[in-house]
């Protein structure tokens, strides 16, 4: 079969890939759409470090293809979502709902997969780029056959991510206001919970001004263009502490939460540096090992400002992801048009290129 294969120099696609039966508790799914992520172009920078060779991608959706002796869940043939998150489903963390604190679902990384007959490992518990993967059970998760799959996948990881930085992580209250730094597919997922929220003012923040017209279709409110002028500094000005003065005392004046989705530590400042007294910060973007970001504690310690990290949006897979799907059936939250553009697998390349000229919400690979 095919998969796109990290080898350690390169991303290749390649013909030659077999993937093993399934276990008694794993799953089978024929993969037929995945969307293109940063953390996958993240591998290939070296950003996230994993051992090679393995098979690329994490956001999938497809059809059940093979279950094993044990699973009661899914059966062949249904529709199902791919959740990253492989909890062990019986540690304290799990029966509390706090699956992402799992400890199982770290280095979770095995060798199902074969490549021209050497064994070859998967990628963040998925390998959503390959035509058929194995998963456990607990992370197949069934949804209704009406909803497309190219749309579907995206729920995967950057839908959960973001929307779940919003319900999980932060506790939003109706009236808030909020900054969300990055409007790629995550950024989009955390305006678009936002609104859902009823916050009362969300500003997208993006160094590509072609991104705007989604942003505010998905529910921000304003767009500041970061290529343009200092991100900070202009939302200080759209949310300033008095009409006589921008900041006040302890950097007084800004939003009440923001959203770093982009992963980088000068971005995560701007957003740190953005929050009004008792404002808190959640770190969504994922940077590189060790890497720091200087803070002011005063202005943390002084007005109750905090920073929180969100790590994959606090997701429980079996709740949140058919929560999501309802959403989007009542048309509250907008899959499809977070899919810029799909792609035949062998067009990977032409994906992250796309990508790293800013064209992209998210880019679809079909199987």
């Amino acid at each position: 079969m095919r998969g796109i294969v990290y080898t350690g120099e390169a991303a290749e696609i390649r013909t030659d890939v077999e993937v093993r039966g399934p276990g008694p508790s794993e799953v089978l799914v024929r993969i037929a759409a995945a969307g293109v992520c940063h953390s996958d172009i993240s591998c290939l920078d070296g950003t996230i470090p994993w051992p090679t060779p393995f098979l690329m991608g994490h956001e999938g959706a497809g059809v059940v293809e093979e279950v094993g002796s044990e699973v009661t869940q899914v059966k062949k043939g249904d529709h199902v979502v791919v959740a990253t998150i492989s909890s062990c489903g019986k540690c304290r963390w799990c029966g509390i709902g706090k699956t992402s604190w799992c400890r199982s679902t770290l280095a979770n990384r095995h060798e199902p997969f074969t490549v021209g007959g050497v064994k070859a490992g998967n990628f963040a518990a998925t390998s959503s780029f390959a035509e058929v993967t194995l998963i456990k059970e607990i992370q197949a998760v069934k949804i209704p056959k009406d909803v497309p799959l190219t749309s579907a996948c995206l729920i995967a990881c950057g839908v959960v991510t973001g929307l779940g930085s919003v319900f999980n992580r932060a506790n939003i209250q109706p009236g808030q206001t909020a900054a969300v730094f990055g409007a790629g597919g995550v950024g989009l997922s955390v305006i678009q919970a936002l609104r859902i929220k009823a916050a009362s003012r969300i500003v997208a923040v993006d160094a590509v001004a072609g991104k705007a017209e989604l942003a505010l279709k998905m529910g921000a409110t304003d767009f500041v263009n970061a290529s343009e002028v200092d991100s900070a500094e202009a939302i200080r000005e759209l949310f300033p502490h008095s009409a006589e003065m921008v900041r006040g005392p302890f950097g007084a004046g800004g939003v009440d939460w923001s959203f770093e989705c982009v992963g980088h530590p000068k971005v995560l400042e701007a957003a740190i540096e953005v929050l009004d007294w008792g404002g808190i910060c959640v770190s969504v973007g994922q940077p590189a090992p060790g890497v720091t970001v200087p803070v002011p504690i005063t202005h943390l310690n002084q007005v109750d400002r905090g920073l929180i990290g969100s790590r994959a949006g606090g997701v429980r897979p079996q709740h949140d992801i058919p929560m999501i799907v309802q959403l989007y059936r009542q048309g509250l939250f907008d899959l499809d048009s977070m899919v810029s553009k799909t792609y035949p697998m062998e067009d990977f390349h032409t994906v992250v290129d796309d990508m790293h000229h800013g064209k992209l919400a998210r880019g679809v690979l079909t199987f």
